[in-house]
């Protein structure tokens, strides 16, 4: 199995694993959350290593080791994206398997397990991006959008669209339901890793949001920004964050 078949199966097979977990009514809330990661986890960590021993990981659920940033190839996974709303019975939750070579988000797949029917979007299986709407619509976090978020969409007239986890939003401009999924809130490289590779994949744009590309397998796991859009606005909206991060230092 390559590269590619392989994150879409791992993402695949956790979602389910996912669902049996919170269909077993055995925990609820936060113990639900906290269980899911757990079980995800085991089951990725234990495949990639039999699957892809030469390679590294890095896991927002396992403790991070130095051994990972000699190798050119790392699987940078979060088991559970969405961790609140997969314990409060959403859908806007997901599951991330991204494999960066060389520091590129080069393979990636994102499920989306919650859907009806669930859904794997991968590097593998790129398709047209939905057309615009007439108004730009930007993905904000449901419980705390971003300031730089906010003040772009208020320049650029957006509407906002909120919802859960940074995949379901990412994937959100893929499945061309939103145009803009722009965070400046603080994340960690398992947080995009696989959003940007699918994005990238789909001719999507995906870089920090001062137009920096994004570069994973760091010593620093801190991302602390992201923007992807459709590829004819980022011009426009990095200029937007631009101008809206010199605002902030002038007030």
């Amino acid at each position: 199995m390559d590269d590619t078949a392989l994150a879409a199966h791992l993402a695949e097979t956790a979602g389910r694993i996912l669902l049996a977990v919170r269909d077993s009514g055995l925990f609820a809330g936060k113990a639900l959350g906290k269980a899911g990661d757990q079980v995800a986890n085991q089951f990725l960590v234990h495949a990639l290593r039999e699957q892809r021993p030469d390679d590294g990981i890095l896991s927002e659920e396992s403790q991070d080791t130095p051994d990972r940033l000699a190798k050119s190839r790392v699987w940078i996974i979060d088991p559970l994206d969405g961790t609140r709303e997969y314990g409060e019975g959403r859908s806007d939750w997901a599951v991330h398997v991204a494999l960066a070579v060389n520091g590129v988000p080069t393979v990636g797949a994102v499920a989306l397990p919650g859907l009806d029917g669930g859904m794997v979007l991968a590097t593998d299986r790129a398709g047209p991006i939905p057309k615009a709407a007439s108004r730009p619509r930007l993905a904000v976090s449901r419980t705390r959008p971003a300031a730089e978020a906010l003040a772009v969409a208020e320049r650029l007239g957006a509407d906002l669209v909120p919802m859960g986890s940074a995949g379901a939003k990412a994937m959100a401009v893929v499945r061309g339901e939103v145009d803009i999924y722009l965070h400046s809130g603080g994340q960690y490289e398992w947080d995009s890793a696989a959003p940007a590779a699918v994005a990238l994949a789909h001719g999507l744009h995906a870089s920090r949001i001062d137009g920096a590309p994004l570069v994973y397998n760091q010593r620093d796991v801190a991302m602390p920004d992201l923007l992807i859009c459709r590829r004819e606005m980022a011009d426009g909206l990095l200029a937007a964050c631009r101008a809206s991060s010199n605002r902030g230092k002038d007030a």
